[in-house]
């Protein structure tokens, strides 16, 4: 099939795209490829969203009834010193990009599925529950457009009575905003060493729970935020949050970042145990858990940013990584990123190129507000590796509030968190208290209701260069970490009659790439499932 463009990805940044396109010129033909079931199927945030980007792409999205139902009506930052006490920030201390004057507390998906009602209404093409798992290329090496995967494959690699090959998908310029750890952006960042010169790139893990809690403890509009316990227990980094949404719900969850050094450490547990303090519990005891999910986001920002274009394509949103960590917000700066995008192609296919380097996207990209606001705050997601939450906070307050960025150095972090865990041997083990159902619960029961599903069989998704490296390396040195990074229980070290054995529970993966990041020997390697495989969030 033959496109002016494909979008690979309905998140943010694709979509947006998608409608800018149409908006400029409803004369080029746009596609864009989803491999969730249905858009927002695997779209996880927060979320509160900036609506900056979205003023710009839809003027009247009141009118148009866009899902901004809660503006923020209150801020309350908290340093949690241990499972019981916690000390509220004065906003005064408080770094300016941590105040959400003006911004809404949403469901991600939701929005996604109304950007892809005005995609549709723009006559864009929207196929979802179709994986893009293979980028297609000239001759000449440049991006021809993208193959999605074969369906009705055996876990024995042959074909079934219901297979149905993949479809190539051409184009004049291919957009990939696949999100955080995009599959396919992974492996164009290494064809065109776009990251050639950055610092490594940087994640963390959220994972979130939507809850209906009793009208007597809701606070529609309030946005919670804290630091410290429980990850400053292992000496790990990361916050939690709590929105208050409409209908007496609200999303908790924690951020666990992805530089963490202690093996033992699980951030499915240490949210569970987050849930239980005192802060947090007020709100959500006698309230019922609604959904569950999990996923990575990049947090590395312009240090660590690649170049975003090479010939036939560009990467956008957070496939490139333009996350506001500071903010820690990201679909603002995704859409513009997509918006600029769409701008740059227009014009190049109306000057009649295709399939070459739009490496004018670089200035205008670098003229926006979403570069500037990202260069503002470039120093915090560092300060915080360097100095820890608190001290980096701190730093940040005086970058940010006083000097407003302007601080003439820049702070690297040349450390991928892959490389930063220490032997099991050197660390405290950490004893996670059991579930008690009612707060805490256990990795099973949570991915059940994230509606999780796949084709069992089908090739396995997660694979690994060597088979041995789990057991033989992985279990000894750092035992296992997979056992506990993984929100999902996906990975387990079984012991077989034979000795023991790595398990890799495809099924129950939730896509948030987690493994494909700290994987200590960079082994596993996360590609496409079937389409539709994964994760079915409603609301999240």
């Amino acid at each position: 099939m033959e496109y002016d463009v494909v979008i690979v990805g309905a998140g943010p940044a694709g979509l947006a795209a998608a409608c800018r396109i149409r908006q400029l010129n409803p004369e080029v033909s746009v596609c864009v490829i989803e491999k969730g079931s249905e858009v927002g199927a695997h779209i996880l945030s927060g979320a509160v969203l900036e609506p900056s980007a979205l003023n710009e792409l839809f003027p009247d999205w009141k009118e148009r009834g866009a899902p901004l139902h809660t503006e923020v009506k209150g801020d309350d930052i908290y340093v949690l010193k241990d499972a019981e006490k916690a000390s509220r920030v004065p906003n005064l201390f408080v770094p300016e990009t941590m105040h959400n004057d003006g911004n809404y507390i949403i469901s991600l998906g939701n929005l996604c599925r109304w950007l892809a009602e005005q995609a549709e209404a723009l006559e864009v093409e929207i196929f979802p529950g179709f994986a893009a798992s293979e980028v297609l290329y000239h001759e000449d090496g440049s991006v021809k457009g993208i193959a999605t995967g074969d369906m009705g494959i055996g876990l024995n690699g042959e074909q079934k009575d219901s297979y149905t090959p993949g479809m190539e998908l051409h184009a004049r310029y291919t957009l990939f905003a696949e999100g955080c750890r995009g599959h396919l952006g992974k492996q164009l960042i290494e064809k065109f060493r776009l990251d050639e010169g950055k610092d490594p790139q940087h994640y963390g893990i959220g994972i979130k729970e939507l809850w209906k809690i009793p009208a007597d403890k809701h606070q529609q509009g309030l946005v919670v935020h804290s630091a410290g316990w429980p990850l400053d227990e292992s000496g790990s980094f990361g916050g939690g949050f709590l929105y208050h949404l409409e209908d007496n719900q609200v999303a908790v969850g924690l951020v666990t970042d992805l530089s963490y050094s202690n093996p033992h450490v699980s951030p499915f547990d240490e949210f569970q145990r987050y849930k239980h303090h005192p802060v947090i519990s007020q709100y959500l005891e006698g309230g019922e858990r609604i959904s569950y999910g999990a996923r990575a986001i990049v947090k590395g920002g312009l240090q660590s940013q690649p170049k975003m274009t090479f010939p036939g394509g560009m990467l956008i949103g957070d496939d490139a990584g333009t996350l506001n960590f500071a903010k820690i917000k990201g679909t603002h700066t995704a859409m513009k990123s997509g918006m600029i995008a769409a701008e740059t192609v227009v014009d190049a296919i109306a000057a009649d190129r295709s399939s070459d380097e739009l490496s004018d996207y670089a200035e205008r990209y670098r003229a926006s507000w979403a570069w500037k606001e990202l260069h503002k705050q470039r120093n915090f997601g560092p300060a915080q590796h360097k100095w820890g939450n608190i001290l980096g906070s701190a730093y940040a307050f005086i970058d940010i509030n006083i000097f407003k960025g302007k601080l003439p150095w820049t702070l690297s972090d040349k450390t991928p968190d892959h490389a930063t865990l220490k032997p099991a041997a050197d660390c405290k083990k950490i004893d996670y208290p059991k579930p008690d159902g009612k707060l805490s619960f256990d990795k099973l029961s949570s991915v059940f209701i994230s509606n999780t599903n796949h084709e069992e069989d089908q090739p396995v998704h997660l694979t690994l260069k060597d088979s041995e490296v789990p057991i033989n390396h992985n279990l000894p040195v750092y035992d296992e970490p997979a056992q506990r990074y993984c929100p999902a229980g996906v990975y387990e070290v079984i012991e077989a009659e034979d000795g023991k054995r790595f398990q890799i529970n495809a099924q129950n993966c939730v896509h948030c790439k987690t493994c494909d990041i700290k994987d200590p020997t960079q082994n596993i390697v996360w590609v496409t499932p079937e389409g539709a495989g994964g994760p079915n969030y409603p609301n999240m």
